[in-house]
């Protein structure tokens, strides 16, 4: 019995240097990531953390246009690339059971429950699994050298009036421009179509899947609010030439370099773009750009919002040592005040940590705007849907505008009929 209890504390003594040599090992943390203003801000407080900590942090920048699909392979083959990786609404529930529940992350009970709610980023037991980077939702910027704060356009016919207008004097090349591409429908046809009281699928603003799927996935393709929306955006193309002639292929990048350079009046774009619209070394508008509530359609007269999240997560894959590692990092960046106070000034987007907001809104006259028109909003609408097949139904339903809007401006409704089978049959 003495020696079975001498092997018994031998053999656990091992387990535990093996469990504080694999600790020990972990040195390093890689981050997959997409560059951006709020990603790069996000990243330096990791490696601020490492850098106190011991930690090397690599990152592994990817393309935007592949990230999705290289992450889901990289996931689904269990692949130890990366431990901590870029996590958005558009892809919360695509990637759930493939990655770390993060319920157990302090600091969380910090962040914003809109966005954090579980039906974005849960899985099927329920648990979360992302941490938040900061808050992402896109505003209306318009020139402030151009146009007024009491001359910003609160309808969708304004801004076509607004924009013919400059344009007619030569102060601006185009009126409005925004992307529209697969990927980049938020800038133009999902905030145009959220202001007109259309969405996606039926009901409109309903996230609810086991209520969209007892209404058959129904899309609003044919409903009168999708055929007009896509009609104004054919007509301001064509008809008023208020946006490009090529803006229907136009991704976030192309919008905001035109509006950047100075040749149009208004813009809608993430509003963690506040800084670099207002970056000398970027943006020739700098100091010119302002922002507002987004003009609305016909069919709605209260103003509206979108909010989300974009955030971090941990693949399920890859080892105990390094999952541990990663979420105290994530814990740190969401109790850093420091950082996330230059993430604000350097992006404009707020931060993780909802304790800072106040403190921001009171010193900053764009956090205050943000505050009130988005944060505290009690007219929210989710920016995309939750579900697997989400990616699937975007593409088919800008593959239905995007042939809509470039064909023949009497042909929009049968194209919108022929695509709307296509959008609830990828939905199902």
């Amino acid at each position: 019995m003495y020696r079975l209890a001498r092997r018994t504390l031998a053999a656990a003594a091992v387990s535990l240097l093996a469990a504080g040599a694999a600790n020990a090992q972990v040195k390093e943390l890689r981050i997959g990531y997409q560059p951006s203003p709020i990603q790069d801000a996000s990243i330096a407080m990791f490696e601020t953390w490492g850098a106190k900590n011991g930690v090397k942090i690599v990152k592994v920048p990817n393309s935007y246009g592949v990230y999705v699909e290289k992450m889901t392979a990289s996931l689904t083959s269990n692949s130890d690339q990366y431990d901590v990786i870029w996590h958005n609404d558009d892809w919360g529930q695509l990637w759930a059971h493939l990655l770390e529940p993060t319920d157990d992350v302090k600091g969380l009970e910090f962040a914003e429950k809109w966005g954090m709610d579980k039906i974005v980023f849960g899985n099927a037991a329920g648990q979360n699994t992302v941490v938040p980077m900061g808050q992402t939702f896109s505003v209306f910027f318009y020139r402030s050298d151009l146009v007024k704060p009491e001359e910003v356009p609160k309808t969708l016919a304004e801004l076509v009036e607004a924009s013919k207008k400059l344009q007619a004097a030569n102060k601006v090349k185009f009126g409005y421009v925004g992307g529209m591409s697969m990927n980049h429908s938020w800038f133009s046809w999902l905030w145009s179509m959220w202001g007109n009281n259309c969405d996606v699928l039926s009901p409109p603003y309903e996230r609810d899947n086991k209520k969209l799927a007892a209404n058959g996935w129904k899309s609003m393709m044919t409903e009168p609010c999708m055929k007009e929306t896509v009609e104004y955006w054919w007509d301001a193309i064509n008809t008023h030439k208020i946006s490009p002639r090529g803006m229907p292929a136009y991704d976030r990048n192309e919008a905001n370099a035109i509006f950047m350079g100075g040749d149009a009046a208004f813009t809608v774009a993430d509003s963690l773009w506040w800084g670099t619209f207002n970056d000398p070394a970027k943006s020739k508008m700098a100091g010119k750009i302002a922002a507002a509530r987004f003009p609305l359609g016909p069919n709605r007269k209260e103003p509206f919002a979108w909010d989300d999240i974009w955030g971090w997560a941990i693949p399920k894959s890859i080892s105990p040592e390094r999952k541990k590692l990663a979420k105290e990092m994530l814990a740190a960046m969401m109790v850093d005040e420091e950082g996330q106070m230059k993430m604000f000034k350097a992006t404009g987007a707020p931060p993780p940590n909802t304790q800072f907001w106040p403190k921001i809104a009171a010193a900053d006259p764009f956090m205050k705007l943000l505050k009130e028109s988005v944060l505290d909003s009690p007219n929210k609408v989710r920016g995309a849907y939750y579900f697997a097949n989400w990616p699937a139904v975007h593409k088919a339903f800008n593959d239905t505008v995007t042939k809509a809007v470039t064909g023949k401006r009497e042909d929009i409704a049968k194209v919108l009929a022929e695509g709307a089978p296509l959008v609830s049959k990828a939905a199902q």
